[in-house]
């Protein structure tokens, strides 16, 4: 299939951040997109504004005559009426992951992936690289607070920039010419089962990689790096990239680091948190070894604003602040909340934390417990199933039991919005990754006023 001679492409579940990447790439060459998706979003509405025709209920005769090709994800059900239909009428028909990996043919790729943090180092890299005379087309699975969209770039870009997904082992459908991987946490089980698989889906990525690649791990990850170009990275500590120096300044972290040809020294960065600051270090990795100057590297760090969700600070007064993160593993909780801690070491924190998934509720309820108590306060939701069905025993209750906290409740989302009003948090945090977002206005409208 030759995709510069697409004309027409459907996409079932559009509004997904990595589908929505793709359509905007497509239309970005005046190809005609449309699609489905069940839940208006803001997303949504930001794809209708750019002139995809996007429907809400599922009807095969949105798939008309002359759509070129139908793309859809692992979350669509086999028996959704409109991937039936494509499928038995002999629509060409394509996972996501295979569409993006048809794209990247032929193209220099750098794929950034990691069970966490993946989605901030792409869209710093993107920023990085968007500073060059170079050409990009950079997929993030998030909306970068410096472009306001999840597709940065054009279409006939040479130079290719992913956030490979490791949900489906969706990412073995690349290969890279730079591939970095930032951590390896059990997570997905309902996918991989075991941890021992989960890390033989990263060996298998790396072997994906074409001739005379580039390899680059988070010091400590043990992976398979024979016949591998390989280089490491670290916040503090050893490998060939490490910072150096790491200091808070008026807010902002001040650091060197040392690289695979010296140091580049005085980076000033805005963006909260120290576990943002090795995802800094990560995408440093990754400049040098393609070959950018210290000088642009410094710059782009300095004017990096950040992923909407990742650490999004909604409001800050000196009686108010209210920060936003899309934190859904225990790592990642664990990561948020202490860089919180860091930065406020004298407020008193409430989380309120929406569960994603029950499979990975219950496979990690215990790990769940001890991030979570972390908090002084915790308003914990109902589980947000996502694709999944309910598993008996498995639910919220069944996880504050676990939390050893004075100050815990299970609440509804419209109740959390009452309880915030009424007591007026110092600090609050919204962390999760099912509709939780949904929240964040409606709580910020209390909060100022």
């Amino acid at each position: 299939m030759n995709l510069s001679e697409l004309k027409h492409i459907y996409f079932i579940g559009i509004g997904g951040i990595g589908m929505s990447a793709l359509a905007r790439y497509f239309r970005s060459n005046g190809v005609r997109v449309s699609g489905y998706d069940k839940t208006k979003t803001e997303l949504t509405s930001e794809l209708q504004k750019e002139g995809i025709e996007i429907f809400f209920n599922e009807n095969p005769m949105h798939i008309i005559p002359g759509v070129d090709l139908v793309v859809f994800t692992p979350a669509i059900p086999s028996n959704h009426q409109e991937l039936s239909y494509a499928r038995n009428s002999n629509f060409p028909l394509m996972k996501r992951a295979e569409l993006l990996g048809k794209i990247t043919e032929g193209l220099f790729t750098i794929a950034i992936a990691g069970t966490h943090g993946k989605t901030t180092i792409t869209s710093m890299v993107a920023h990085i690289f968007n500073q060059t005379s170079k050409s990009i087309s950079a997929f993030i699975g998030g909306i970068t607070n410096n472009y306001q969209t999840n597709f940065v770039g054009e279409f006939n870009a040479k130079i290719c920039i992913i956030e490979a997904d490791e949900y489906d082992r969706s990412f073995l459908t690349l290969a890279p010419d730079i591939l970095l991987i930032s951590s390896i946490d059990a997570d997905h089980l309902d996918v991989y089962g075991t941890m021992d698989h989960v890390v033989d889906s990263f060996n298998l990525l790396i072997k994906k990689g074409k001739k005379n690649n580039k390899l680059i791990l988070k010091d400590g990850l043990r992976l398979d790096t024979r016949d591998s170009n390989f280089s490491s990275y670290s916040l503090a500590g050893g490998g060939s990239f490490a910072g150096r120096n790491i200091e808070i300044i008026d807010g902002s972290y001040h650091f060197d680091v040392k690289t695979n040809d010296g140091i580049i020294e005085g980076i000033r960065f805005t963006f909260p948190g120290y576990h943002n600051v090795e995802n800094a270090i990560a995408a440093i990795a990754i400049a040098k070894v393609f070959g950018v100057s210290d000088e642009l590297i410094k710059n782009a760090l300095q004017t990096y604003k950040g992923v909407k969700r990742r650490f999004d600070t909604i409001v800050k007064r000196n009686d108010c602040i209210f920060i936003d993160d899309y934190a859904h593993h225990p790592e990642e909780l664990k990561a948020c909340i202490q860089s919180v801690k860091e930065l406020y070491p004298d407020k008193k924190i409430t989380g309120v934390f929406q569960p994603h998934l029950y499979t990975r509720t219950r496979d990690f309820a215990d790990e769940f417990a001890r991030s979570l108590e972390l908090l002084d306060t915790l308003i914990l939701l109902d589980i947000y199933p996502a694709r999944e069905n309910p598993i008996e025993g498995i639910n919220s209750s069944f996880l504050l039991d676990k939390i050893d906290l004075k100050e815990k409740y299970h609440l509804s989302m419209p109740e959390v919005v009452s309880f915030v009003e009424d007591i007026r948090p110092e600090l609050l945090l919204t962390l999760g990754a099912g509709n939780i977002d949904q929240l964040v206005d409606p709580i910020k409208n209390k909060l100022v006023n």
